[in-house]
């Protein structure tokens, strides 16, 4: 086990860049019980590693050396495969009662082989006000020994009773710099492609690594940053709004079908199912049929993750042209397409780029709002036409 020199975070925090404050935070709670709650709320934009943030602090929990990052406790719990450290991380649209009261009886029992037991929630902004009223009471009445762990964007996307009940912690937005250091530590990514990922991604680790590891997801974003400047009419803008979603889909559907394929598979075979006969007897068929619901369930979520991950790459075009009209010695985001970015920045005036980007907002908003993508996209799309030069 490697201790850390006295002041510096321990090994289990390295993945977690940009943090200092609550690196500084959870660190203390690991060796103060004073400083330690039953729940804890993590908070901070896409991409900031609140759940990385998370798992470190279940393993330095674990940890007999406070988090030492080599030990069986410190792999396993950041892995989530501790015998104490439960995960849910749904793909579904919400969190259903179901599966947080299996959190809450888990979380009524000892710890198996650490000094907690240790729940955490991914996403518990996706909790419903009725599975957030199952979990309440666990909240409310803490087991000994049990600590709740919980993501979500912010506080506001919390249910009140929920997050009354935790101390926050707040995560920031990394700067480009460490999160390039971390592509090239970690993943062992080439310095120019890691500060180009880093930059293009806005600092959103997950996506940094993919922009660096997939040429798929460059031609995409690339792709997705040139519409800026060919929406010239309402055809180009219905057009538009028809690639954005053809792009989302075709990303779904790559990334997913297989996986569901393989799932299907394995659910016939453990029932003893013949997966090449024509129909299913009904208890099978049942099950088939929940699978496949929650398959829809996840390409629903994925969709619109990929619509809104697009439309934040078209809304720092906007954020850029208007860096560029400022005069402002700000960093572009989108250095690399600087061609497209000077002629939006050349096509509108500062009010007119805002007002793009007030109808990228609204879009985005729409979309968590269940309306239907294309028409959302469609009506953004029409907003943002790039006016004819005077």
């Amino acid at each position: 086990m490697t201790a850390a020199p006295a002041g510096a975070a321990a090994p289990i925090w390295r993945d977690v860049v940009g943090q200092s404050e609550t690196i500084a935070t959870l660190t203390r709670a690991v060796s103060d019980p004073s400083a330690m709650t039953h729940a804890w709320l993590f908070t901070g934009p896409p991409g900031s590693g609140r759940s990385t943030a998370a798992r470190a602090f279940a393993g330095a929990l674990l940890c007999p050396s406070g988090g030492c990052g080599e030990c069986r406790e410190c792999r396993t719990a950041v892995d989530g495969t501790h015998a104490d450290v439960d995960v849910l991380a749904t793909e579904a649209l919400s969190i259903g009662v179901a599966a947080t009261r299996d959190l809450v009886q888990l979380a009524g029992r000892s710890p198996s082989v650490g000094r907690y037991r240790i729940i955490l929630v991914e996403d518990a902004d996706r909790l419903t006000e009725q599975s957030g009223n199952a979990l309440l009471k666990a909240l409310e009445e803490p087991t000994p020994r049990t600590v709740w762990l919980l993501c979500a964007p912010s506080l506001e996307d919390v249910l009140i009773t929920v997050r009354s009940r935790s101390r926050h912690v707040r995560l920031r937005t990394p700067p480009v710099a460490e999160v390039s250091a971390l592509l090239q530590r970690r993943d062992g990514i080439d310095p120019g492609m890691a500060t180009y990922a880093a930059r293009a991604a806005q600092s959103h680790i997950g996506l940094a690594k993919r922009l660096a590891t997939d040429e798929g997801a460059r031609i995409r974003r690339r792709d997705t940053i040139a519409m800026a400047a060919r929406i010239r009419g309402v055809s180009d803008a219905v057009g538009a709004a028809a690639d954005l979603l053809h792009i989302a889909e075709e990303e779904r559907d790559r990334t997913l079908d297989s996986r569901a394929a393989a799932e299907k598979q394995r659910l016939l075979e453990t029932l003893g199912a013949d997966p090449s006969a024509r129909t299913q007897p009904p208890h099978i068929r049942a099950q088939v049929t929940a699978l496949d619901k929650e398959h829809k369930t996840r390409a629903t979520r994925f969709t619109r993750d990929m619509v809104d991950r697009a439309l934040v790459d078209l809304l720092s075009v906007y954020r850029d042209a208007l860096v560029v009209r400022s005069g402002s010695p700000v960093a572009l985001v989108n250095e690399d397409a600087r061609p497209v970015v000077e002629e939006v920045a050349h096509a509108f005036t500062s009010e007119g780029l805002l007002g793009a980007m007030e109808a990228i907002a609204t879009a985005r908003e729409r979309i968590a709002a269940n309306v239907a993508p294309l028409l959302a996209l469609e009506a953004m799309a029409v907003s943002v036409q790039l006016p004819t030069r005077r």
